[in-house]
């Protein structure tokens, strides 16, 4: 029975979740709901960690559905891109549930909280799905399934405008699957086959076509849609200011990340580097818009007056930054991308959290509303500084690490890498800047609002334990460095 279930762990790890969903909205009593929910998600994680140590002891799995074998039939894939990027979504998706118990009370009505938990598990299998399929059909569906579930999640925000800032993604959110499932479809006419691999060995025959090259361009698009790169990042400012602060936390954690990880696995393992940087101009197009990303995303958080906001037009600014990593088309340049996903993400959940942590106090997001917060609420502000370091890159935060090696990276590439390390330097001080107008209204400022106490240790433990994540990733880079350098390696290397 355990050597049946061992076997099937890549399964597993999405179905956890998927089958979870139905029984949460069925159970709709709010302390079972929870337990439900979060039991898939630490059971999610145990597998993404033990999957992990398999690949990166054993070299890549390929898991057949049903025991189809691939290319007819749809093929789980795990290697040391994806366990890694499973590793942080699962692990993600579980502290975000431990938040989510006591934050939802102060955001969502009691008679939504079963749909809610299901909407949540239905969007975290939708993104195990996407990272760990073999197949391009296989990650539509998945997109779907986790977008169409991110809408309901940013839907019950409490202000109205949550409702416009859900309608707003999904037209996006469907611009850029219809593009996507248009550029799979080229592919399926011009090779006859789904499975990644496949296409990756059938597709050099057929390169030399326009429908190839519309493939790819439908796809780029598509996906550079759902991970908001400039200026194509319309739907993310409201999407993550008007939703409830759960899901914003969940969302700038995972739900991007998952979309840099669909484009890096199409470029680098379906079209290859030679056709995509090579007979395609990949790489200019991606640093004029990752810089220009890192400069309207940092200076647009500058004059945010909600806070959410201000994370908001930041999480654009550093997905610059993780794009820069990938046109840099080097070992070292593509880690220091694959790097900062990892390191963005513990660093932005933990202000979140942190914010999430005030809005459970005082029901605002407002910098006005975080006047005095340094001394009324000493445990929150304190984890959001150390976010807030991070994210600019002080030594000794993760933050730091990434923006180092995407630093030596550039250095490899000339007069083009100088501005490249111009703009992280001029980013990173811009970050410096619209961080300390929230520090300065925490603790250089009088309160405006009556003090209502630290929040509760339902909140605090999962946003300190992001925080001090924050520092250890600072410290001991070993689980972070070698996981993204070997993803890194596999790809640049040949991928699958």
């Amino acid at each position: 029975m355990m050597e049946t279930i061992l076997s099937n762990l890549p399964a597993l790890q999405v179905l956890l979740p998927l089958l979870t969903a139905p029984l949460c909205f069925m159970i709709r009593k709010q302390g079972v709901t929870w337990l439900f929910a979060f039991l898939a998600t630490l059971g999610s994680f145990a597998i993404a960690i033990d999957l992990y140590r398999e690949v990166m002891t054993n070299g890549p799995l390929s898991y057949h559905m049903g025991g189809w074998e691939p290319p007819w039939g749809i093929e789980y894939r795990l290697d040391e891109l994806n366990t890694f990027i499973v590793l942080l979504v699962s692990a993600m998706a579980t502290m975000t549930l431990v938040f989510a118990r006591k934050s939802i009370e102060k955001e969502i009505a009691p008679q939504s909280f079963a749909l809610f938990y299901t909407a949540f598990l239905l969007c975290f299998a939708g993104l195990l799905g996407i990272t760990i399929t073999g197949d391009a059909f296989n990650l539509f569906v998945f997109l779907e399934i986790s977008s169409l579930s991110t809408y309901i999640l940013i839907s019950f925000g409490k202000d109205n405008r949550a409702l416009t800032a859900s309608f707003q993604y999904l037209i996006m959110g469907t611009i850029g699957a219809t593009m996507l499932l248009i550029g799979i479809g080229f592919l399926y006419m011009m090779t006859g086959t789904l499975n990644m691999a496949d296409l990756a060995s059938r597709l050099p025959e057929v390169m030399d076509t326009n429908t190839v090259r519309a493939a790819f361009a439908f796809i780029i698009v598509g996906l550079s849609i759902k991970l908001a790169l400039f200026p194509l990042h319309i739907w993310l400012p409201n999407a993550y200011g008007y939703a409830p602060s759960t899901v914003t936390i969940f969302l700038a954690a995972t739900s991007t990340k998952v979309a840099i990880y669909a484009l890096i696995r199409f470029i680098f393992t379906i079209f290859g580097v030679e056709f995509s940087f090579g007979g395609m101009p990949l790489t200019a197009i991606f640093l004029f818009l990752s810089i220009l990303a890192v400069f309207s995303g940092s200076l647009s958080a500058i004059y945010q007056t909600n806070i959410k906001h201000v994370l908001a037009y930041s999480s654009i600014a550093q997905i610059g930054y993780m794009m820069i990593g990938i046109a840099l088309l080097s070992t070292l340049g593509l880690g220091a991308g694959i790097l900062h996903m990892f390191n963005h993400a513990i660093m932005k959940g933990c202000m979140f959290m942190a914010l999430g942590c005030v809005y459970f106090r005082y029901g605002s997001a407002r910098i006005e509303d975080f006047k005095g917060l340094g001394k009324t609420m000493p445990l929150t502000m304190a984890a959001f500084v150390v976010g807030g370091l991070g994210l600019i890159g002080m030594p000794l935060t993760a933050g730091f690490i990434s923006k180092w090696y995407l630093v030596l990276a550039a250095l490899e590439h000339g007069y083009a890498g100088i501005v490249i390390v111009i703009t992280i330097l001029v980013g990173s001080l811009l970050a410096v800047a619209y961080i300390w107008r929230i520090v300065e209204a925490a603790y250089f400022q009088e309160p405006e609002n009556e003090p209502q106490g630290e929040a509760p240790m339902a909140l605090l433990i999962p946003t300190w334990i992001l925080a001090l994540a924050t520092i250890y990733f600072g410290l001991d880079t070993r689980l972070s460095v070698e996981g993204a350098t070997r993803a890194a390696e596999s790809l640049i290397g040949g991928g699958l």
